[in-house]
């Protein structure tokens, strides 16, 4: 029972699994209102702004406030963003009137990794909706969630039954049209180093949505006439001695690794790799090892090894000179909460927090879960103000076509040597492939009994 509960926590961490704050608690911050602050973010006007409601129009609506869930791994991750976020953009949308003057109430949502369905069920009792958040095991909540029809704007979607699940908007995911979103990724880095296609290597923690990854990728990278010559599991519970894997990667000749774990691993192995004096052409680090701990922990190996990773279209946090809206999140994050960092899941989770209030603004006195939902469902070219490449929104809409490289190095993340963008920071020339295979669907109405027309 010990290990396994060691297992569960460390699969957690590695799936970026975001939040820390008690269970039920509303965010800090959110209990302002004032109508002195501008509502403008980037290109979106008067995202929040003042204004006289009066109808309680829904679960979780009165004339003066909005309640929202936020889920989070809370306690197992000891990790913030999700929260920082929701406290972020909630002071900050509260200063400016609210959402047409009802106050922003965000309620974290605490799974504590392996309490999903209790706190989904507590969410689909209070809540109007579900903003900004995730959680590592999230399908256990999706069959409540549909039940009692909430919808989700979610930072982070795990699994293939919750990705692209019904009333869900944004956050990534794809399942209901499964493609790869990192194709155009893929298809960059064996371009840049073609000796790697014919030697590419997959190291995978061994979790039930990690090793589901790997099929996935591997039918992918054989349309792009590239072959695995490495496939293997270590254990998620932690490996003591990362020599043999070193070796065996050695000895298969790998040149190009695709990373699927902890970034904590990955920088153990990049030692062993190092040491033995083997470079590889590049490393898929993975968008799980951008942040500044891989960067402390990876140490010599940043200089010895070319590690990648792909943000899909969400601007690089280093882009501040060139992403006003990047400075923007900075310079809120400074006000509202001075001393925690800005990260990518919580640029991912204000992206979803704008989607909200914008949709939600738009439905005026008379707010409904239908209303916000189908608004949000229209968005045919979502950027978030100018915080992430254009999106399309719709249930049926458009493949991703965006994506954006940056590599690690020993002054820090930044764009790859060799990635050239063709639009502000991205690259919008990808042709996503749509898998041919069957890997599961994601929930919906149907699946519990219901349509959208019982969205009220």
């Amino acid at each position: 029972m010990k290990s396994q509960r060691i297992l569960v926590a460390l699969l957690a961490a590695a799936l970026l699994a975001a939040g820390c704050s008690r269970g039920g608690e509303e965010v800090e911050g959110t209990n302002t209102t004032s109508s002195t602050a501008s509502g403008d973010f980037g290109d979106l006007k008067n995202v929040c702004q003042a204004g006289k409601p009066s109808s309680s129009s829904a679960q979780g609506v009165t004339a003066g406030e909005i309640k929202v869930g936020v889920f989070s791994d809370v306690g197992f991750t000891k990790n913030t963003e999700f929260v920082d976020a929701a406290n972020v953009f909630t002071s900050w949308c509260n200063a400016a009137g609210g959402v047409g003057g009802r106050k922003l109430v965000a309620t974290v949502r605490d799974a504590k990794l392996m309490q999903v369905r209790q706190r989904m069920i507590e969410a689909c009792r209070e809540d109007f909706a579900l903003v900004g958040g995730g959680a590592a095991l999230d399908s256990l909540g999706v069959e409540d969630r549909l039940k009692c029809l909430l919808p989700e704007f979610p930072a982070q979607v795990v699994d293939v039954k919750n990705s692209g699940s019904d009333l869900q908007v944004g956050g990534g995911a794809s399942a209901s049209r499964p493609y790869d979103i990192y194709t155009g990724y893929h298809q960059w880095l064996l371009t840049t180093y073609p000796a790697s296609a014919g030697a590419v290597g997959i190291i995978t923690g061994d979790s039930p949505v990690t090793k589901a990854m790997v099929p996935k990728f591997q039918e992918s990278l054989s349309a792009m006439n590239a072959s695995v010559v490495y496939n293997e599991l270590y254990p998620a519970t932690g490996v003591a001695d990362w020599t043999p894997y070193a070796q065996s990667i050695k000895s298969k000749g790998v040149k190009g690794l695709i990373f699927l774990g902890d970034f904590r691993s990955l920088a153990k192995l990049e030692d062993v790799l190092t040491g033995m004096d083997y470079k590889l052409d590049w490393i898929d680090a993975n968008s799980n090892a951008y942040n500044s701990q891989f960067l402390e922990l990876a140490g010599k190996s940043l200089a010895a090894q070319n590690n990648f990773a792909d943000l899909s279209g969400i601007a690089p946090l280093e882009a501040s000179a060139t992403v006003p809206d990047v400075k923007l999140v900075k310079d809120l994050f400074a006000k509202y909460a001075p001393g925690k960092d800005v990260t990518y899941p919580a640029l991912r989770a204000f992206s979803e927090w704008l989607l909200f209030a914008k949709s939600a603004a738009s439905c005026g006195d008379q707010l409904t879960r239908k209303c916000v939902y189908d608004a949000a469902s229209k968005e045919t070219a979502w950027t978030a103000g100018g915080l992430q490449a254009p999106v399309d929104l719709r249930p049926t809409g458009a493949l991703p076509k965006c994506y954006n490289i940056v590599q690690a190095t020993p002054q820090g993340w930044q764009q790859a040597t060799g990635f050239k963008p063709d639009t502000g920071p991205y690259r919008c020339d990808m042709d996503a492939y749509v898998y041919k295979n069957d890997y599961g669907k994601a929930m919906t109405l149907a699946d519990v009994g219901l349509s959208t027309s019982d969205l009220k």
